[in-house]
């Protein structure tokens, strides 16, 4: 399976004492990056957590969001009986500085966080938080995969264009030489005569074309670019591997990174051994179509 570092997923996990809602938005990074945003009462979660995403995801700057919400009761219920004799304490005691000090009613009772909040012991939150961190995971999960197999396709529409111009290529390379060596020996011939009008008396015909024919096959070899043709295609056929089966236990991101280093070091090679308009063209091409397919695989974890 192939995944993208792009994914979202939100879920939430309820108990009697209230109920946790979890976020994780991931985008591209080189490394795996986990930020958590947390309110106080839910800091006990962040280690398990934090294990729970990393034994999932290998790269990728993952934000984590946790929100609560505690069971509501109504009415008298939800008074704390010792806080609210806490707070009785407390108004007695500021009665005597403040003579004019009125009691708190009932509704300020009601409204009092102290008084109506029953305390929770924070560790009761991690199973429901984990639950919920399963949920938001595993929908981040099948986003990251959808996005994948989309960023694939890509790579490989723009793989086969570049397999079917290193083809072409291929196919008229050897026309393409033959007329490099004429060339080159056509030039070099009227350069000698340039500089030796009268200097071929002494040379034979035979012995001269030999010389030409030697001179202009060195210089086609500086501008034979079958090899790396060859290593090209090669490498084509690795990224279809890379792309059907992933990478075992590795990060497929990074050796896609590299292996499309390799591409464009084929295409630079050709674009400077280029000594026709058609492989100048090509290898513009596939630097474009390579540059393309290296866009979409920095998105890959």
């Amino acid at each position: 399976m192939i995944y993208s570092m792009t994914g979202f997923g939100m879920a939430e996990s309820k108990a009697e004492f209230g109920a946790v809602t979890i976020e994780i938005r991931s985008v591209n990074s080189r490394y795996l990056d986990l930020q958590f945003r947390l309110p106080d009462e839910l800091r006990l979660i962040e280690q398990p957590i934090r294990e729970r995403v990393s034994s999932q995801l290998k790269r990728g700057k993952v934000d984590i969001r946790a929100s609560f919400t505690r069971a509501s009761t109504e009415g008298a219920d939800r008074l704390n009986p010792e806080l609210i004799a806490e707070a009785v304490k407390t108004f007695a005691s500021l009665k005597k500085h403040l003579p004019d000090l009125a009691a708190p009613t009932l509704a300020d009772l009601l409204t009092w966080p102290s008084t109506t909040r029953v305390q929770i012991d924070p560790a009761q939150w991690l199973t429901p938080a984990l639950h919920a961190c399963d949920g938001a995971l595993n929908q981040a999960l099948d986003a990251r995969a959808r996005e994948g197999q989309r960023l694939a396709q890509v790579m490989l529409e723009a793989s086969y264009q570049a397999a079917q111009i290193a083809t072409e290529l291929s196919t008229h390379l050897p026309t393409l030489l033959q007329n490099q060596r004429d060339k080159s020996a056509q030039k070099l011939r009227e350069s000698l005569e340039q500089v030796f009008p009268d200097g071929f008396s002494q040379i034979g015909g035979e012995e001269l074309s030999a010389r030409l024919a030697t001179e202009a096959s060195i210089f086609a070899l500086r501008v034979d670019v079958a090899e790396e043709l060859d290593r090209l295609n090669s490498h084509v056929q690795e990224l279809h591997h890379l792309l059907s089966v992933g990478a075992k236990n590795q990060s497929l991101g990074k050796r896609l990174d590299f292996l499309f280093q390799e591409m464009n070091r084929e295409a630079n090679t050709l674009g400077s051994k280029s000594g026709h308009l058609n492989m100048t063209r090509t290898a513009i091409d596939l630097k474009l179509l390579i540059e393309r397919m290296r866009e979409q695989a920095q998105n890959i974890e």
